[in-house]
Parts: C-alpha cells; sequence; structure tokens
C-alpha cells in the first residue's frame, strides 16, 4: 500500500511465530547477554522467574512480522523513529507473537509531494491475546506517482 491508500483508522494484522527457548538464549547470547535471557538457572532467582526474550527479540521479531504482512512495504522510504515502546508483558519461551498495526495519523510531507508520513501504532499480543508490547512508529511512504 502506498500513503494514499491508507486512511486514520485503518488497521491490520499480521501471522505470528513462536519464539523457541534455543533463540531466546541465541539472540540474547549476542545482542543482550543478561542471565535472566541466556541462563536457566540463573533465571529460575530473578523476579521473572524463568527465562524470558531480550525485548529487543521481541521489537525484531515484531518488525519482521510487519515486513512479512508486507502491508507498506511497497512505499517504504524509511522512518525517523520510533516512539512510546513499551514492554508490558515477559516474552517466555514457547509464546507464539503476532503484531496488530493501526493508522492514527497521515501527514502528506509539504516539501516533497513524492510521499507523507504515517504514524502508526501497534500492538504485539501472545498467543492469549494479552499485549507483551506497544509502539508507535512514524513511516514515510511514497504516494502514488
Amino acid at each position: 500500500m502506498f500513503f494514499d491508500d491508507l486512511s486514520e483508522g485503518y488497521t491490520f494484522e499480521t501471522a505470528s511465530r513462536a519464539l523457541p527457548l534455543e533463540e531466546i538464549v541465541s539472540f540474547a547470547r549476542s545482542w543482550d547477554p543478561q542471565p535472566f535471557h541466556t541462563d536457566e538457572t540463573a533465571a529460575q532467582d530473578s523476579p521473572f522467574g524463568g527465562i524470558i526474550a531480550s525485548g529487543f527479540h521481541t521489537m525484531l521479531t515484531a518488525f519482521v512480522l510487519t515486513l512479512e504482512a508486507d502491508i507498506w512495504n511497497e512505499a517504504s522510504m524509511g522512518s525517523p523513529g520510533m516512539d512510546a515502546l513499551r514492554w508490558l508483558t515477559p516474552v517466555r519461551p514457547g509464546d507464539v507473537l503476532r503484531c496488530r498495526g493501526r493508522v492514527v495519523a497521515l501527514t502528506p510531507s509539504k516539501s516533497r509531494p513524492d510521499r507523507g508520513r504515517a504514524e502508526i501504532d501497534y500492538e504485539v499480543v501472545n498467543q492469549d491475546n494479552i499485549a507483551v508490547m506497544t509502539y508507535r512508529i512514524t513511516h514515510i511512504l511514497r504516494r502514488r506517482g
């Protein structure tokens, strides 16, 4: 979809993806090596009572799910940033995540008529429909030619 194809309030949902223990630990060893992400014994004594996924792993999983949904890929011109990122509930081994997106604002560029800004609120939920993460991204999207 291009900028012009979206409307405020437009919603979409992605497919889902499970996060197995091995993937959680492997990701964390490379990118977030805290004991509650990498060491099952140490994680038992943490405030989480067991291994949890890194928030960054959750965020990147959500991003890939969104790309795979192919909503705005064709029009994407990048993003100036993300706001209001919140990790709400720990993601545990075996949890199955999916994303919901809702367009909250559309602003055509005044200086570059070939594009606009789409602000999209995302909610990442697990298999029990419990929100584990929320965030807002401003996407720069190409307009129809």
